[in-house]
C-alpha cells in the first residue's frame, strides 16, 4: 500500500513528507537554529539579509511554477527542488563563506517552493475519489509537522553535540531520506508525448477576486514571516524568559499539525473566506501578545495562534486557489504564492531596520499586525462586492 502511487494514503504521506524537506529542512530549520547561530556566527543584520534572500528565491520559485505546463515537468522540476532543498543544507553544514550562505539560502528558496506549490498540485492531481478539500487539509498538516521534525531533529544533536552545523548535517541526511520516498510516490505514468496534458497561460484566470486573494495572501506573507524569523528571538528577547524561545517554537509545531484539518473542515462547513479572515484575526492576537506581556503562558499561546494560524491559512488559500483554477490548480497557486512570497521578502528587511532603530521588536510587531489587518479588510470587500461574481467560489 505504501509503495502504491496510486494509493490515496501514501499520495498524502509522501505530500506530507516532502513539505517536511522544501519547508522544514530548507526554511523552517533556520529559525530553529536562529538563536544558536546568532550566538556564535550570525548578526542579527545578517539573519534578516539570509531570510529575505530565501523568500526571494521561494518568490522566484513560485513564479516559475506558473509557467510550468505539464504534469511530467511539474514532476521534474518537483524533485530539483528536493534535492537544492538538501544540497543547500548540507552546504550551511559545511561552510561558513556569507556569500556561499546567501546562494545556498536563496537556491533554498527555490526548492522550497516546488516542493510546497509544485508538490501540493501534484498532491491534488493525483488524489482520487475523496473529499479534495479535507484530503488537502491532512496534506498541509504537513506544514505543521516540518516544523515540529526539524526542530525535534535539531534538539536530538544538540544533546550529543552543541555546534549548530552538525544540526545542518543531520537534517540533510534526514531529508535526503524523505525526499527518495516523495519523490518516487509523487509521479505519473509514462504517457506519449500527443497524450500529455499541457496547461497553457490562461490570462482569464486573473479575475478580480484572484487579484484580490492575492493582495490578501501578501498581507499574511508579512505576517507570516516576522514570527517565522524572528519568533525565538523574540520571546528570548523578554524580561525573564531568556532561553524560552525554543519551546515557543515547538509550540508553534505542535498547534500547526492538526490546525490545517481543522480549518479545513471548518471551510468545507462554512465558508473558507470566513474562516480566513477568522484565523488572520486570532493571528493578530498572536503577534500583539510579546508586546504588551512577558508571561511564558502567554507567549506559548502566542507560539500556538501563530503556528495554528499561518498553517492553517496556507491550506485555505492554497486550497480555494487550487479549486477556483480548476483542472490547472498550479496556475493560480502559484499567482497568490508569488504574492505570499513579497510579503516574506519585505517583512524582515523592515524588521532588521526597526529592530535596529528602536532595540527592540515592538514597532515591527505593530506594523506586522496592521498590515494582518489589511489582509483582513480586503477579503471582506472580496466577499461582499465579488463573490457574486464567481458562482464557484460559494461553494468552495
Amino acid at each position: 500500500m505504501w509503495f502504491d502511487r496510486n494509493n490515496n494514503a501514501a499520495i498524502l504521506l509522501a505530500g506530507i513528507l516532502a513539505l517536511v524537506v522544501g519547508v522544514g529542512v530548507a526554511r523552517f530549520a533556520f529559525t530553529s537554529l536562529l538563536p544558536a547561530m546568532l550566538e556564535n556566527h550570525l548578526s542579527i543584520a545578517f539573519a534578516g539579509m539570509l531570510a529575505s534572500v530565501n523568500y526571494v528565491g521561494y518568490l522566484s520559485g513560485s513564479i516559475f511554477a506558473i509557467f510550468i505546463k505539464d504534469i511530467h515537468s511539474k514532476v521534474k522540476f518537483f524533485r530539483f527542488g528536493l534535492l537544492l532543498c538538501i544540497i543547500t543544507s548540507l552546504v550551511l553544514a559545511t561552510t561558513q563563506s556569507q556569500i556561499v550562505w546567501l546562494m545556498a539560502r536563496l537556491l533554498a528558496g527555490f526548492g522550497a517552493a516546488m516542493a510546497l506549490v509544485v508538490g501540493s498540485a501534484i498532491v491534488m492531481s493525483k488524489l482520487q475519489n475523496t473529499n479534495k478539500t479535507r484530503a488537502m487539509g491532512i496534506h498541509f498538516s504537513g506544514l505543521g509537522f516540518s516544523i515540529l521534525v526539524s526542530d525535534l531533529i535539531m534538539r536530538a544533536v544538540f544533546t550529543v553535540s552543541d555546534h549548530w552545523q552538525h544540526a545542518w548535517l543531520a537534517l540533510g541526511v534526514a531529508g535526503a531520506v524523505f525526499a527518495c520516498y516523495s519523490g518516487y510516490i509523487l509521479a505519473f505514468e509514462k504517457q506519449s508525448a500527443d497524450q500529455v496534458i499541457k496547461h497553457k497561460f490562461d490570462k482569464s484566470l486573473f479575475s478580480p477576486l484572484v487579484i484580490i486573494l492575492a493582495l490578501a495572501y501578501f498581507t499574511e506573507g508579512v505576517g507570516m514571516v516576522v514570527q517565522a524569523t524572528f519568533l525565538p528571538d523574540i520571546v528570548n528577547s523578554l524580561p525573564g524568559l531568556a532561553g524560552y524561545g525554543g519551546y515557543a517554537w515547538l509550540a508553534v509545531g505542535l498547534a500547526g499539525i492538526p490546525s490545517c484539518i481543522i480549518w479545513m473542515r471548518l471551510a468545507h462547513r462554512f465558508n473558507s473566506i470566513d474562516m480566513m479572515m477568522l484565523a488572520m484575526a486570532l493571528q493578530v492576537v498572536g503577534i500583539l501578545i510579546p508586546i504588551f506581556s512577558n508571561s511564558i503562558m502567554l507567549n506559548l499561546i502566542s507560539g500556538m495562534l501563530y503556528g495554528a494560524t499561518f498553517i492553517g491559512l496556507v491550506a485555505l488559500f492554497m486550497n480555494f486557489a487550487g479549486q477556483l483554477a480548476g483542472k490547472n490548480p498550479v496556475f493560480i497557486m502559484g499567482v497568490i504564492t508569488a504574492a505570499y512570497g513579497v510579503g516574506q521578502v519585505v517583512a524582515p528587511l523592515y524588521c532588521v531596520a526597526l529592530i535596529e532603530q528602536f532595540g527592540n521588536y515592538n514597532a515591527a510587531l505593530y506594523l506586522t499586525a496592521f498590515i494582518v489587518i489589511t489582509g483582513i479588510i480586503l477579503l471582506k470587500y472580496a466577499q461582499t462586492r465579488l463573490m457574486h461574481s464567481n458562482p464557484i467560489a460559494h461553494d468552495l
